[in-house]
């Protein structure tokens, strides 16, 4: 299996831009699958359903999220009923979401995991319990497993991928926006990089306006980060699996996109 997973897409440059691009990637790629990191996609926090809607029908197989994933309360509905959609794995067991969801591909099943790290983040229970469970809980039901890590600390995305080497296919980190050049297959099979980059504007400062940023970080005065509209990217990582769900390979992916800032999306 090859797929492509995104990173955090950033407001309507990224959300524009994974909607205009995703089909042709899929082509140009020769990918089975795309999987993204949506959780941003509303102008900077949380994703509408239209916008969930639209990425489906544009190409995206399957949608991760983050610590934004409520931050728009009209996402409940989808988050209860898709299976395209997942909630990180170690939020409580009450909370609205599916802790894993697998989706077909013309070379066989992917199963999605999210966790949340927990340095420097909410607290959140413990993910390396949470993904034993839904590894249990999907033993041989999917050909290739991606999990998301998102969270702030390189030490959380490298002690889960550690912990899950040769266990699934790829743990890839999300959150901070930056890619890091660590992207590498580990000893047991699974491919990791600590941050697979936004979706986004990297004329920013992690996808927001640079002088807003630099105001409140200078003043202390607070106004509200809109989001940039410069450089966009669209940044990942692509993985070929073999039949044994391990990863062959694991390579960084990024491409400068066209963007209008009055373009309708």
């Amino acid at each position: 299996m090859r797929f492509l997973f995104l990173g955090d897409v950033v407001g309507k440059p990224g959300y524009s831009a994974v909607l205009a691009h995703v089909a042709n990637l899929k082509e140009q790629h020769a990918l089975d699958a795309v999987v993204i990191n949506a959780e941003n996609a509303a102008d900077g926090a949380g994703l509408m359903p239209r916008q969930y809607r639209r990425l489906i029908e544009a190409g995206v197989d399957g949608i991760t999220m983050g610590d934004h994933i409520y931050r728009r309360a009209e996402i409940i509905p989808v988050l209860e009923k898709s299976d395209r959609i997942v909630k990180p794995a170690n939020y409580p067991a009450n909370a609205t979401g599916k802790n894993w969801v697998i989706v077909p591909t013309p070379n066989g099943k992917l199963g999605i995991i999210s966790l949340m790290g927990r340095v420097f983040m909410r607290p959140v229970d413990c993910p390396f319990a949470a993904v034993d469970r839904v590894l249990e809980e999907i033993a041989g039901a999917a050909d290739a497993i991606l999990v998301d890590v998102h969270a702030e600390a390189t030490s959380d995305k490298q002690a889960l991928a550690r912990y899950l080497d040769g266990r699934v296919t790829a743990v890839l980190g999300t959150h901070t926006h930056v890619p890091t050049a660590d992207a590498h297959v580990m000893p047991g099979g699974t491919a990791m990089q600590c941050d697979v980059g936004m979706c986004g504007p990297y004329q920013s400062i992690i996808g927001r306006d640079v002088a807003r940023v630099l105001k409140t970080t200078t003043t202390f005065e607070p106004c509200h980060f809109h989001v940039a509209t410069r450089d966009v990217r669209l940044c990942g990582a692509i993985i070929e699996s073999d039949d044994q769900a391990h990863a062959i390979s694991i390579e960084r992916f990024e491409v400068p996109v066209p963007y209008e800032p009055g373009s309708k999306s």
